[in-house]
């Protein structure tokens, strides 16, 4: 099967992608002291022949920062850390959006910089552990609620890391409203017990990801920015909702009248997560007016049915991309992939980061 699809150009916004693949965003735990370094654009700029890269989760606020070496871009010195990263993904010729991961309740106070808070919609711990590099595989505590002003403010951290992201010279960012994490929390009942405004409706739970939309398109426009979602999936203690139909409908309906980017969905079936509700994603489909990206066990073959059957207008791909940096290349070859070092995901330094064959 020829990829004529998959790698014909594609107009993002207000750029344009050499081809229809997208790099996934995936934790990598490389970033000592919460801040990029030289390996880290290292890693990025191997993997540039995708059309667009979205970089691992990375933190708006201190209180984000749940997962031990996870980048931030609310200091000076983290948006000087990524700006070598933008460069070097530049350079090849690609272009990279910043992923905002605010973690909520996954998180421990050791993973957090002095003075953090684990933080949440409501009160309910989450029944997991959480690896800490000083200690192992801790409990994640009960996270304290987020009063008005908690949720005020990490609006305002949303916003000013959009602006920090688009200094360090990222061509835009995605928030993460997906697999757990805080804006996944206000939009999820096993999460959010909220009673006021910020809960109990498809409306009330969508609030917070609105505000976050809303607040990173007044700092560096629409064209910018994206979102990242994963209706029914059960990662980080999420529960399909009965009404997961009407909170996705309202949510999709409101990103398009903001005009944003692209909405992106994750499916992890393949990993043995729930897959979507094929109702949702067509709802999905039908209010949102941007691009669409999917995500979730593509391979060449796959995708490009999937873009030629107009399905979707980008196609995601992410652990293939650990191990075969040039996976664009390998594809359009139809070249057989390396398989990735499973134990070397989330460890320090360049093995099984930046040493596989490119």
């Amino acid at each position: 099967m020829t990829l004529d699809h998959l790698f014909s150009e594609y107009e993002l916004g207000d750029i344009v992608l050499r081809n229809r693949i997208v790099m996934a965003p995936m934790t990598r735990s490389r970033c000592e002291g919460n801040v990029p370094g030289a390996v880290v654009a290292t890693y990025y700029g191997q993997r540039a022949e995708a059309g667009l890269i979205v970089t691992e989760g990375t933190s708006p606020s201190p209180n984000g920062v749940g997962y031990p070496r996870i980048p931030g871009i609310y200091s000076d010195a983290q948006v000087e850390g990524w700006r070598p990263v933008a460069d070097a993904v530049h350079r090849r010729g690609g272009r990279i959006f910043m992923q905002l991961m605010h973690t909520g309740r996954i998180g421990h106070p050791l993973n957090l910089p002095e003075g953090a808070r684990i933080l949440a919609p409501s009160p309910v711990q989450a029944s997991k552990e959480m690896h800490t590099d000083s200690r192992g595989p801790q409990p994640v505590p009960v996270p304290e609620e987020m009063s008005e002003a908690d949720i005020s403010a990490a609006v305002e951290e949303y916003a000013r890391a959009c602006e920090n992201a688009v200094r360090a010279g990222c061509d835009g960012v995605e928030l993460h409203g997906a697999n757990g994490y805080l804006i996944d929390q206000f939009l999820n009942t096993a999460s959010n017990r909220r009673t006021d405004r910020f809960g109990k409706t498809p409306e009330g739970r969508s609030r917070f990801a609105l505000l976050v939309a809303e607040a990173a398109v007044d700092a560096i426009g629409p064209a910018r920015v994206g979102i990242r979602l994963s209706p029914g999936g059960g990662f980080n203690g999420m529960a399909t909702d009965e009404d997961a139909f009407d909170v996705y409908s309202h949510l999709a309906r409101e990103l398009s009248e903001l005009g944003l980017a692209y909405i992106h969905l994750v499916d992890h079936s393949t990993l043995g997560a729930p897959a979507p509700s094929p109702d949702v994603v067509a709802e999905i489909r039908r209010r949102f007016e941007g691009t669409l990206i999917l995500s979730g066990g593509f391979d060449g073959e796959r995708a490009e049915r999937t873009l030629s059957g107009k399905a979707c207008e980008l196609v995601a791909f992410g652990r293939p991309f650990i191990s075969n940096p040039s996976l664009p290349s390998k594809l359009k070859r139809g070249e057989a992939l390396a398989a990735p070092d499973f134990d070397t995901f989330y460890t320090p330094g360049e093995k099984g980061y930046t040493d596989y064959p490119v």
